[in-house]
């Protein structure tokens, strides 16, 4: 019998994290942190993740509990298609630079 995989969509994940106040810099550490756990960094604040519903739910329930929203915010985007038909990228490819190097 064949197995079922749940439904994954890809989505553009980004936030903003004010470093005026005192714990700024630790917030922001953990947030890149957190969305390390869901997805790839392509940009400073900004991640591609492919996700089932459940694991959108516990991203950002993750977020919300590590981010300030007073001071901060965050937004994430579904991508509509698939992600090498959506995503036009230009210069270094951040996704690609925590791979090792095979020579």
């Amino acid at each position: 019998m064949r197995e079922i995989r749940p439904v994954r969509f890809d989505y553009v994940v980004c936030y903003d994290v004010s470093t005026v106040l005192i714990d700024g810099e630790a917030r922001l550490r953990k947030i890149a942190k957190v969305c390390e756990g869901f997805g790839t960094r392509v940009q400073d604040s900004v991640f591609e993740c492919r996700l089932t519903a459940a694991r959108l739910e516990r991203l950002k329930e993750k977020m919300r509990a590590t981010l300030d929203l007073r001071v901060d915010s965050f937004r994430i985007y579904r991508l509509t298609g698939p992600r090498d038909e959506v995503v036009e990228a230009y210069g270094v490819d951040r996704s690609q630079l925590d791979k090792p190097l095979v020579f």
